[in-house]
């Protein structure tokens, strides 16, 4: 069993960069190759202007490459919750804002050649609870009321259409989710971004960063210093000091997946014969695909905890329990992968974009980061050309966590909250 991701090892290896100088002035620099920092390279490069984006090791080693490469529709916090918060207008943007992030991608694989399997199979919600099948059907409701957005209730009477398993009590179905390969994804928009004249440097850790005056700053790392017009902070999940205003109000949850051995086309039409991106309705929920070469992925918060190979090795023998629970046709069925992740989480599970004290920032992606990072760092890249309507996050409130100074102490006790809502909800 390899402790790294299956994405990132079944991945073309891209150049070393990790030799790159450092030095002298860039209009725009960017901290982060994952998948906000790369696509907003990509497009201000796009515009003629001169970008370096630094990272700490190397292109997709974050939680750009350690997710489940599902690009889905819908809010973390949810649509009705939404209105419920912001009211029918403002939740329908956002909620519009998902649909248009996985047209994003879809356009980027398209203009850039990029093969990673990118394909509209659908997003699959399962009710883990009879009870939430009411609350899927309200959020039918909803979306058909206020978007015009169609998607399809499945009972349970039906769901072995869609899964192979008894475990759920029935789902709703958009049509609209997407699945790739995260992996080829993230490392051909970085060869993209640096066809257009982008630098990448990795293994180039910023440690520090001194305000020049305005936007400007000066980025120092083990290799060198440059001085920057522009800074986007794009770290999400592993965003750490010098950048300490972002991080106080980003816990990083980890988030844990394995995946099987090849299983062959005919049991993965047994398992999910739609091969839709799945996930169900708990808190701590379990998400799951079939890979583009017939295994089955499956991931969630098996522990609220840092990655780390201890943890993730912990988490792996949880989540293979829970996965034939799921699916006991894969008793016997090998783990080849297992590895941990950061999942960016807000106060408020909403994305969090703008900026403060002249650093820019997108984060907050709330395990929905691979549609919605992409998008970010197109939208960020007209942000800094000066159209703040391109930001959609823009009138929301990014709130520190309560307690958090830096390292995450309190993840334990969010882990014991969320699994007596499970229980009770």
């Amino acid at each position: 069993m390899k402790f790294t991701p299956y994405w990132l090892d079944t991945a073309p290896q891209g150049p070393d960069r990790s030799k790159t100088g450092i030095a002298g002035h860039t209009d725009v620099a960017i901290v982060g190759a994952g998948l906000t920092g790369l696509s907003a390279a990509l497009h201000l490069t796009r515009k003629g202007a001169k970008v370096e984006v630094f990272e700490r090791e190397t292109v997709a080693w974050g939680a750009s490459g350690r997710n489940g490469g599902m690009a889905t529709t819908g809010m973390a916090v949810g649509f009705r919750d939404a209105i419920d918060r912001y009211g029918v207008e403002t939740a329908c943007a956002y909620q519009l804002a998902y649909n248009d992030a996985i047209d994003t991608i879809e356009k980027l694989v398209g203009e850039e050649g990029i093969d990673c399997h990118f394909a509209r199979t659908g997003k699959m919600l399962l009710a883990a609870k009879p009870a939430h099948l009411e609350g899927f059907r309200k959020s039918q409701d909803a979306l058909q009321e206020h978007l015009g957005h169609e998607t399809q209730l499945v009972p349970k009477s039906e769901l072995r259409s869609e899964i192979g398993s008894d475990f759920y009590h029935g789902a709703l179905v958009d049509p609209l989710g997407a699945g790739l390969h995260v992996g080829k994804f993230t490392r051909g928009l970085g060869e993209a971004a640096a066809r257009q004249g982008a630098v990448i440097h990795e293994k180039a850790p910023v440690e520090q960063v001194r305000r020049l005056g305005g936007t400007k700053h000066e980025l120092v790392t083990p290799r060198g210093t440059i001085r920057a017009d522009k800074v986007l902070v794009a770290t999400s999940g592993y965003t750490s000091r010098p950048f300490r205003w972002q991080q106080v109000r980003i816990a990083p949850v980890g988030s844990f997946i394995i995946v099987t051995e090849p299983l062959g086309k005919e049991l993965c039409d047994e398992l999910m014969p739609t091969r839709r991106m799945a996930a169900d309705s708990k808190n701590l929920l379990y998400y799951f695909r079939i890979t583009p070469d017939h295994r089955l992925l499956f991931g969630g918060r098996a522990r609220f905890a840092m990655s780390s190979p201890q943890s993730d090795e912990k988490s792996g023998r949880i989540l293979q329990k829970a996965m034939t629970t799921v699916f006991p046709q894969l008793a016997n069925a090998r783990v080849d992968y297992c590895w941990g992740g950061l999942v960016d989480m807000s106060m408020d599970r909403m994305v969090h974009a703008g900026e403060r004290d002249g650093l820019f920032y997108s984060m907050g992606y709330s395990g929905h980061g691979v549609q919605m990072a992409t998008h970010m760092g197109k939208q960020m890249a007209e942000y800094l050309n000066g159209a703040p309507d391109a930001n959609p996050w823009r009138d929301l409130t990014f709130r520190r966590i309560p307690g958090h100074f830096g390292p995450p102490w309190f993840l334990p006790f969010a882990g014991s909250y969320y699994k007596l809502k499970d229980l009770v909800r």
